[in-house]
This record gives structure tokens, C-alpha cells and sequence, in this order.
């Protein structure tokens, strides 16, 4: 009888099968894959950092290949500069301006990135954090002191003068975010220890109490800042005073949190003083990072594709005193900005482990203290004899 025998080559296209079919079944299983990147090549990359001590924000030319930033010029802001917003469009960039108690907003050029002034709007206190809606209709705004949360119309890229709404937030709120949705909006206190649950009222730029209006966090935990997962019913709190990040399942009907894990972001035998200050989700949803100042470190966790819970891979050296840090819209890079040493960290992300490598340490000037990389689509060409 005669055996049936395969060739070399058969053997390898056997093999190749095989660790595709491989490939696929942990792609399905984890949900997480290496960013396609195709049809951005052509996009610019530029990261605004506020620079509080120069009064300024700086602005860098990202290369998408390689995340090397090329400085690209700088805007006064006439205050010290903090929190920054951009429209979902990315044709405007709101500026708060902590010591005028101001927002201000720039028209960004999409061919160099530069910002020029269309506007300064006095708003409720000193802003501790801005962002817009869902839609760019509307800037939200958290104020740490004055214990309030506001909005304000925004018409032709500009912030209105008056808000449409302005709402007490207990003690110390440190931020305020919409959901995916765009029906929802959370406010963490890091004094009062809750989250406060908002409808989010588009007619009226309203925002209304929840049927439950908050919840309270572990005691003497201060959640600071929010992240949602872009996928899943998850959201993710960074905990200023407990060092710690929590995760809460979102009910996408009625717009509540319920809480299902938090870990530390310190490793077990650190004794030192330590506060966190920001929390970011990689654009896959695989991986999460949140800023720890005294360790000085970016704790790094992976995310359970099922279940949006967590599970620490560590912590990544950094900058003196991290308060803010950003993802570029790729999810290759992270830049991390020390306010104290005033220099920028960048990484690059590790597709597979999550894992940050450090590239380039750059001196970006005084007091950082917001890190924002914007993604500018290349501009369509109007056809030749077209209005």
C-alpha cells in the first residue's frame, strides 16, 4: 500500500493555517487587535500642552510613525492655563484659564495646528475642568473650589456668554463627562467621596438629577477623573486621595453606576506619599493607565474584554509629579507631562502586552498641566470647476 505523503510546501501552508486559525480565535476572544491605521497616514498629529508657569500652550507636530514630536510654535493665554477641550470636530480648542476664571476658545488650523483666539467668556469660578458634549453644542465645566458643575452654549465655535445651567456638586468636584450616549454625565467629588448622575438635557443644555442623583465611593477615596470604555457598559474612576482606580458597571437605560472592582495603582510596598490625578483607555479598550504623583509612575492595567475588569501589569517610571497624560488617537503613544520637573515623557504602547517603552524625554517649559494630542483628518479637495 502507498502512503500518502506531503510535501514541504504543503506542510507550511498547514502550519500557516494553522496560527491564522490561532490568530483569529484570540483576536475574537480578547477583542483587542493593533489599531488600523489605514486612511490615516495622511492625517496631522499635533499635542497642546498647557503650560501654567509660562502662561502658554505649547504645541508639537506628533509623527505618527515613530511618535516623535516636532515643536511647532506656542499661544499666550494671558492666565494660567489648565484644563483642555476640543470639538468633536476638531476645528476648536476651549482653553480654561484657572487664574481669570475664563474659557477660552481658538479656531485650530488644521494645516499647522496653530490656535488663534475667537473668544474669552468669563465663566462661574476658577474652571478645574472643561469638555463639550457629545455634539460640540455644549462645554460642561467642574469647579473644584466653588463646588458647582455648569454648562454653556457654544455658537459658531465660541462659548456663549451666560450658562444654560448651573448646578451645586457637593464638595470638590474635579471633572465632568458625558457618556457615549450623550444622555448621561457624571461629576466625581474627590471631597464629598460620590458621583453625582446627571441626565444630560440637549434641548435646554440642562443638567438634570438622575433617579438616583449620586453615589458614595469607599471613604476617603476622592474620585478625580472618569473614563468610559468605548465598547462595553464600563466605567473607569481614578481615586486622587486612596491611590486607587474603581470600576463601575453603567445601566445604559437609566444612566446609574454600580460598582464591581477597585485595585491600587501603587505597588504593595511602596510607603510614601502619593496622590493620582488622571485615568485614560486606549482607543482598542485593552488597556488602562492612571497617573501616580509621589511614585511618580503611570500604573499600567490590562481590561477584561467580557467583563471591563482590570488587572494590574505594574507601573511604568515617569516624570515628577504626572497630573496629566494622554493617548494619542492611534493608541500607539503615551505622553506624560510632569508638572514639577516640566518635561514630557513619551512611550510607546505595546499592542500585545499593554506594556509602556520609554522614546523621547523632551523639555516642554513650566508647569505642565494638560496633555491633549488631536488627530487633523486630511482636508478634502474641492473638484476642479466646483463651487
Amino acid at each position: 500500500m502507498t502512503k500518502n505523503r506531503t510535501t514541504p510546501s504543503q506542510r507550511l501552508r498547514r502550519l500557516v493555517h494553522a496560527w491564522l486559525a490561532v490568530v483569529v480565535c484570540v483576536g475574537i476572544t480578547t477583542g483587542c487587535r493593533i489599531s488600523d491605521s489605514s486612511g490615516r497616514s495622511a492625517s496631522n498629529y499635533y499635542v497642546y500642552i498647557s503650560l501654567s508657569g509660562d502662561e502658554e500652550i505649547a504645541i508639537y507636530k506628533m509623527i505618527p510613525e515613530t511618535g516623535e514630536l516636532i515643536p511647532s510654535g506656542n499661544v499666550n493665554t494671558g492666565g494660567t492655563p489648565g484644563s483642555i477641550a476640543v470639538s468633536p470636530s476638531n476645528t476648536h480648542l476651549y482653553a480654561a484659564i484657572r487664574s481669570t476664571a475664563s474659557v477660552t476658545s481658538f479656531l485650530v488650523h488644521p494645516e499647522t495646528g496653530g490656535l488663534s483666539s475667537i473668544g474669552m467668556t468669563p465663566v462661574v469660578d476658577n474652571p478645574v475642568y472643561v469638555t463639550t458634549d457629545k455634539t460640540g453644542k455644549f462645554l460642561l465645566t467642574a469647579y473644584y473650589g466653588a463646588g458647582k458643575a455648569a454648562v454653556f452654549p457654544i455658537v459658531d465655535g465660541v462659548i456663549g456668554s451666560e450658562p444654560t445651567d448651573i448646578q451645586a456638586a457637593e464638595q470638590n468636584p474635579h471633572s465632568i463627562l458625558a457618556d457615549p450616549s450623550n444622555t448621561f454625565t457624571f461629576v466625581p467629588n474627590t471631597g464629598a467621596d460620590s458621583i453625582l448622575q446627571y441626565r444630560l438635557d440637549l434641548s435646554s443644555g440642562k443638567l438634570l438629577s438622575n433617579t438616583t442623583p449620586k453615589i458614595a465611593t469607599q471613604p476617603g477615596s476622592g474620585p478625580r477623573h472618569v473614563w468610559f470604555h468605548p465598547r462595553l457598559p464600563v466605567v473607569y474612576f481614578v481615586n486622587e486621595k486612596n491611590s486607587s482606580v474603581s470600576v463601575f458597571q453603567l445601566n445604559r437605560d437609566t444612566g446609574t453606576l454600580s460598582s464591581i472592582q477597585t485595585l491600587p495603582t501603587l505597588p504593595p510596598d511602596f510607603t510614601g506619599d502619593n496622590t493620582c490625578a488622571d485615568i485614560e483607555v486606549t482607543p482598542s479598550g485593552c488597556f488602562l493607565y492612571a497617573s501616580n504623583r509621589g511614585h511618580n509612575s503611570i500604573a499600567c492595567y490590562s481590561i477584561d474584554q467580557e467583563s471591563g475588569q482590570l488587572t494590574s501589569l505594574g507601573q511604568a517610571p515617569t516624570e515628577k509629579r504626572p497630573r496629566s497624560f494622554n493617548v494619542d488617537p492611534t493608541g500607539q503613544y503615551l505622553f506624560a507631562a510632569g508638572q514639577d520637573s516640566g518635561r514630557l515623557q513619551s512611550y510607546r504602547i505595546d499592542p500585545v502586552t499593554g506594556k509602556l517603552q520609554k522614546l523621547q524625554l523632551y523639555n516642554v517649559g513650566q508647569t505642565p498641566s494638560w496633555v491633549q494630542v488631536v488627530e487633523m483628518p486630511p482636508r478634502r479637495q474641492t473638484p476642479s470647476g466646483s463651487d
